[in-house]
C-alpha cells in the first residue's frame, strides 16, 4: 500500500528546541532582535527611495531599554513597523523570512538585497532563549493602518490586540525569564551591544530606566555604536591616524600596528576590511590574533578559519561579508565555493601588500620583519601557493645584522646553511665562524624548527645545520691533511670522563683558542624540539640528542696532555669538558657546583 501525506509540526515541541538549541551563545539573542530592527529601517528607507513610503525628518535608531525592576528588556526601531495581517504572517509563522518575500518583491525596482541583512526567520524567537513572554507593539508606515500588540508566552497560543501607539515602528518587549536574569544588568548589555552590534549601520541607544536622573537635560545622548566604521571608506581617503584610532577602538593592545592591509573588492564578490599585522611582543611564541567577521555591519564571529585562512589568524582585523548569512555554520562554509574564493582572495591581497612593501620600501620591510617573519613561515608552511608568491622576499637575518634572501644567504660549496637559534647560548660558536670569516643566519622562533624542514622540502638540495651541529665540518683545518693517530687522546678523555654515550673525536680547528666543542645530531635535535612543543607526536624517544665531543688537537693544553699526571689530567680534561657545555646549553646546578668545585683546583695549579 502506498500513501503520501505531509509532515506536521508541533509548535508546542518546536519552542522548547527554539530555546535551548537556536544559538550556541545565548546572548546572541540581542544581535538577532536588533538585527531585525535594522532590517525594518533598511526596508522603509528603500521603499522611500523608490516613492512608495513618504519619508519624515525623524533621524533612523533603535532604542535598548532596561528596566530592572519590571525585568523587561526593550529593543525600539523606526522603521517600516508591521499591519495586524504581516504580524500574523511573519510573526506566528516560524521561519518565514520577510526578509526573502521583500527582496523578491522589490527586486526589479531596487538592489534590495545588498542591504538587508535577515536571511532567515527564526531570529524573532531568540528573544524566548531569554524571555518567558514577549511582547510586540507596532505600527506600520502605511496610511491608515492600526497599530498592533502581540504577545505569546512561548506556547502553541498567541494573542493580538489593538495598541495605542502613535510612532511608527516596532517594539519587542521581552519579559526576562530566570535563565536570562544575567541580562538584567546594565554592564552586561553594554558589553553584549559593544561584541555584536558596534558597527551596525543605524545608531543604537542603550538606556537603563533606574540609571536615569529625573530632569537631567544636561546628559548627552551617545549611541553604544559606530554606524560608519572605517572599513567602509575608501582607502585613498582613510588617514595613518584613522587607521590607527580604529585599531585601538577594536583591539586592546596597548601597541600600535606595524602596518595594514585596507580590502576593498566589488566584483567578483562583495568583500571589505581591514587587516592589521600586530607587533609581537612575544620572540618565541606566535602570538594569537583576532579577525572579525561580520555581514553587512553585524558582528557574526571570531576566527572563522573556512572564510580566513588560518595562518592569517596571527593577524588582527574585521572582515565583512554580506555575502554569508548570519546564521552562519561551519558545514555551510565548507561547503560553500564562494567562501572558497574569497578565501584565496584576502590570502592573494596579503601577499601582494607585503611583496609591494618589500620592493618599494625594502627598509622597513626589514624594520617590520622580526614582527611579521613568525606569520609568513607559518603560512608558508600552511598554504604552498602563498609560500609560492613569498619566497622571494623571506629575509633572514645574518649573524652580522645583516638581511638577505634565501638566494643571497651565504651557503657552503655543498649547499649547506648555518644557522643559529640562541645567540648568547651559541656565542662561542658564532665567535669562531666570525673569527674565520665565515657567517650564519639566525633561526629563534619556535617555527623555524619546522619551517627550515619546510624548506629543506620546497628547496630540493639545500640542508640547514645550526651551528653546534657541524662544527667539525665547517672549521676543521684545511692547512694539511692531519694523519696523526689521536686514539690515546681521545682514551684519555673517555677515561676522564666516564660518559659512554658522549662520542668523542679529535680534530684540528682552525680557532686554537678553543680547547674542545660540542655538536649535536640536527636531526635528533629537531625531532627533540618538535616533541618539546608538541609531546611526543613525532616518534623520537624522550633520550637527549646525540652529543659528540670534539677535542681541537690545535688547542695548546690539548697538545700537552700526555705531559701531565694522571690526577692533573683528569681535572684538565674535566674542565675542557665543562667550557664545552657551557658554550653549548646552560649547566645543571649538580654540573655547575662541580665547574666551580673543579675551576678552584684549577687555579691551585698556577
Amino acid at each position: 500500500m502506498k500513501k503520501e501525506g505531509q509532515i506536521k509540526v508541533d509548535s508546542e515541541n518546536l519552542f522548547p528546541i527554539i530555546k535551548k538549541w537556536l544559538y550556541s551563545d545565548k546572548d546572541i539573542f540581542l544581535r538577532e532582535i536588533i538585527a531585525n530592527g535594522c532590517d525594518a529601517i533598511k526596508k522603509f528607507e528603500r521603499l522611500c527611495s523608490i516613492g512608495e513610503a513618504e519619508q519624515d525628518d525623524t533621524a533612523p535608531r533603535i532604542d535598548v531599554i532596561l528596566d530592572k525592576d519590571a525585568k523587561t528588556l526593550t529593543v525600539t526601531d523606526n522603521g517600516l513597523g508591521m499591519t495586524v495581517d504581516e504580524v500574523e504572517k511573519y510573526i506566528t509563522q516560524v521561519a518565514f523570512s520577510g526578509a526573502k518575500e521583500f527582496i523578491e518583491k522589490y527586486s526589479d525596482k531596487t538592489d534590495a538585497e545588498g542591504g538587508i541583512i535577515g536571511h532567515f526567520g527564526l531570529g524573532f524567537y531568540s528573544a524566548y532563549m531569554v524571555s518567558d513572554t514577549v511582547e510586540i507593539d507596532t505600527l506600520s508606515y502605511t496610511e491608515g493602518a492600526e497599530a498592533v500588540h502581540w504577545s505569546s508566552d512561548g506556547s502553541s497560543t498567541y494573542e493580538i490586540t489593538d495598541s495605542d501607539r502613535t510612532e511608527q515602528g516596532t517594539s519587542v518587549i521581552m519579559h526576562l525569564s530566570e535563565d536570562g536574569m544575567e541580562f538584567c544588568d546594565s554592564m552586561k548589555l553594554r558589553s553584549v551591544l559593544k561584541k555584536y552590534c558596534h558597527f551596525m549601520p543605524y545608531e543604537i541607544y542603550f538606556t537603563c530606566v533606574q540609571d536615569q536622573k529625573p530632569d537631567d537635560e544636561s546628559a548627552e545622548e551617545k549611541p553604544v555604536n559606530i554606524t560608519n566604521p572605517l572599513w567602509l571608506k575608501a582607502p585613498k581617503d582613510c588617514t595613518t591616524e584613522e587607521y590607527e584610532d580604529f585599531y585601538r577602538e577594536v583591539f586592546p593592545d596597548i601597541n600600535l600596528p606595524l602596518f595594514w592591509i585596507h580590502l576593498n573588492v566589488d566584483y567578483p564578490f562583495n568583500l571589505k576590511g581591514i587587516l592589521y599585522f600586530p607587533k609581537q611582543t612575544d620572540k618565541l611564541q606566535v602570538m594569537p590574533g583576532e579577525i572579525k567577521l561580520f555581514s553587512n555591519q553585524v558582528y557574526i564571529a571570531d576566527n572563522i578559519k573556512e572564510v580566513v585562512p588560518e595562518f592569517l589568524m596571527l593577524l588582527k582585523g574585521v572582515i565583512d561579508c554580506p555575502d554569508l548569512p548570519l546564521n552562519v555554520s561551519r558545514s555551510f562554509l565548507q561547503n560553500d565555493g564562494e567562501v572558497a574564493k574569497i578565501s584565496k582572495h584576502i590570502t592573494k591581497k596579503v601577499a601582494d601588500k607585503l611583496v609591494s612593501v618589500f620592493k618599494n620600501e625594502r627598509k622597513e620591510y626589514e624594520s617590520y620583519w622580526d614582527d611579521i617573519s613568525p606569520f609568513i613561515k607559518f603560512g608558508c608552511i600552511k598554504d604552498d601557493k602563498f609560500y609560492d608568491r613569498m619566497k622571494d622576499i623571506i629575509l633572514y637575518k645574518t649573524t652580522n645584522g645583516d638581511f638577505r634572501t634565501f638566494s643571497e644567504v651565504p651557503k657552503t660549496d655543498d649547499n649547506k646553511i648555518y644557522y643559529v637559534s640562541d645567540m648568547n647560548a651559541q656565542a662561542q660558536y658564532v665567535k669562531i665562524f666570525k673569527d674565520n670569516g665565515m657567517d650564519a643566519i639566525i633561526l629563534e622562533h619556535n617555527i623555524d624548527t619546522h619551517f627550515v624542514t619546510y624548506l629543506e622540502y620546497k628547496e630540493a638540495g639545500t640542508r640547514f645545520v645550526r651551528i653546534d651541529s657541524e662544527v667539525d665540518e665547517a672549521l676543521k683545518s684545511d692547512d694539511s691533511e692531519d694523519t696523526t693517530d689521536h686514539e690515546q687522546l681521545i682514551q684519555i678523555f673517555k677515561d676522564a670522563l666516564g660518559m659512554d654515550k658522549l662520542e668523542i673525536k679529535a680534530k684540528a680547528l682552525k680557532s686554537e683558542e678553543t680547547p674542545a666543542v660540542i655538536t649535536i645530531n640536527e636531526y635528533q635535535r629537531r625531532i627533540n624540539d618538535m616533541n618539546r612543543l608538541y609531546g611526543d607526536m613525532f616518534g623520537a624517544s624522550n633520550d637527549k640528542a646525540q652529543e659528540t665531543l670534539i677535542i681541537n688537537t690545535a688547542n695548546p693544553v690539548v697538545q700537552k696532555m700526555t705531559d701531565f699526571d694522571d690526577d692533573k689530567r683528569s681535572l684538565i680534561v674535566k674542565h675542557i669538558y665543562d667550557l664545552a657545555v657551557i658554550s653549548q646549553r646552560k649547566l645543571t646546578a649538580a654540573e655547575l657546583e662541580g665547574f666551580v668545585a673543579r675551576s678552584v683546583e684549577v687555579m691551585q695549579l698556577l
